[in-house]
């Protein structure tokens, strides 16, 4: 049954990919197609802008940074269609079927689907495509989708960056709070410097105290009581589901589902 839903998908996928529009210089015609807006989110200056950023991102991470749009009856299940679109289609950066992640839009069951192969794979497992989609999905609710895939292109060059086994939301590998923390030390160090390059003092309170006639007279600890408070620990509202797969074409994959 899944095959014959199959078919005219393929075909659809197929007319998307003629209707991609042409580049009039020669520099933009080097751009590969990497967005496919078959929905209609975007204007042509936005598909532009969107599709240099996912050309120039993508070729430093050696990934295809890909996003495809849908809104038509034939729309299925949104983690079939991504893994269906991959096998037909076969994206890569430097070959058919390599390194790609995609960020299918089904905007007829208003759902989301995020999937890296390959390398994408590796470095941009379930947990870390989990934290690309609470990122974009505040923007996808709120129908911003130029910044929604903005940020998701940014996003995935960003997390790509970091070996797999590193945090890339830990705020300590932040370049300005490393700055920060580099200034905040050089300051300690300086002004410890400067405290004692004035000589050491030698005189203290003890110099002059009587130590026969002085002495502590008295002293009270009362213990009044202790309070707690609970905070309620609030959960993100995107809901998730799923996770990654392997393709009918046998391609493995990490993923993340999200509904807008």
């Amino acid at each position: 049954m899944r095959r014959l839903r199959v078919i005219p998908i393929a075909l659809f996928f197929f007319a998307v990919l003629l209707a991609v529009p042409l580049e009039s210089t020669v520099a933009a015609a080097e751009l590969k197609p990497l967005i496919y807006d078959e929905a209609g989110l975007l204007n042509q200056e936005e598909y532009d802008e969107l599709n240099v950023m996912a050309n120039e991102y993508g070729a430093e991470r050696e990934t295809d940074i890909m996003i495809v749009t849908i809104n038509s009856p034939e729309a299925y299940d949104v983690m079939a269609m991504t893994q269906d679109f991959y096998d037909y289609n076969g994206p890569g950066y430097d070959k058919t079927h390599g390194n790609t992640v995609i960020l299918m839009m089904d905007m007829t069951h208003k759902e989301f689907y995020l999937a890296g192969f390959y390398k994408a794979e590796e470095y941009l497992d379930d947990e870390r495509l989990d934290k690309i989609r609470n990122k974009i999905t505040p923007d996808l609710k709120n129908g911003d989708y130029k910044l929604a895939f903005q940020k998701y292109i940014e996003t995935a060059h960003r997390y790509m960056g970091f070996d797999p086994e590193v945090n890339p939301d830990n705020i300590l590998l932040n370049i300005w709070v490393q700055l920060g923390i580099s200034v905040v030390i050089g300051g300690i160090i300086v002004t410890l410097m400067v405290r004692r390059s004035g000589g050491r003092i030698t005189v203290n309170s003890r110099t002059y105290e009587d130590s026969s006639s002085s002495g502590l007279m008295d002293y009270e600890d009362s213990y009044l009581h202790t309070s707690t408070t609970r905070r309620k620990i609030e959960k993100s509202d995107s809901s998730s589901g799923g996770g990654g797969g392997t393709t009918s074409g046998g391609h493995s994959h990490s993923g993340s589902r999200g509904s807008f």
